[in-house]
């Protein structure tokens, strides 16, 4: 079914969105866990490497793992778990002060992980040009700075 112009500029910006990411992120985790990990598991490698997310060097509780991850948390994403089940792979060990640091073991793994993306990213993005992708966001964008 498709829908004219009109039709869709009277259809709700925070219903589409809504449904453009549950499909996105639901299609991500399922593509991740093909791989053997999930995106929980991702972020936690990312956030603890000094290649990537990890500005001091220095481990993080789960606590300052949350707090840095809040904005993209999902409700039933359990990071003290996933934590859990990257040190029995060994990719993270654990200090006495409960802060979690990545091996070099873990190093490796997010980058294996991380070579998963672009063809994630390529399968999202099929059929959409860089310049429709760009406008759009940039609509989102001001549609949120007219609302905050």
């Amino acid at each position: 079914m498709t829908q004219t112009d009109a039709e869709l500029a009277g259809q709700p910006a925070a219903y589409w969105t809504r449904i453009a990411y549950e499909a996105i992120i639901s299609f991500t985790r399922a593509q991740q866990a093909a791989a053997g990990f999930t995106q929980p598991q991702f972020w936690l490698l990312r956030h603890l490497s000094e290649n990537d997310l990890l500005p001091d060097g220095r481990g993080r509780t789960v606590d300052e793992l949350e707090q840095a991850m809040s904005e993209y948390l999902r409700p039933e994403d359990d990071l003290a778990a996933d934590a859990g089940t990257l040190r029995e792979r060994g990719h993270l060990t654990r200090d006495g002060d409960g802060r979690w640091s990545i091996t070099p073991e873990g190093e490796a793994a997010r980058l294996e992980m991380k070579s998963h993306a672009p063809a994630i990213r390529a399968r999202i993005h099929e059929g959409v040009d860089d310049a429709d992708y760009v406008t759009t966001l940039r609509v989102l964008q001001k549609m949120i700075s007219n609302v905050r």
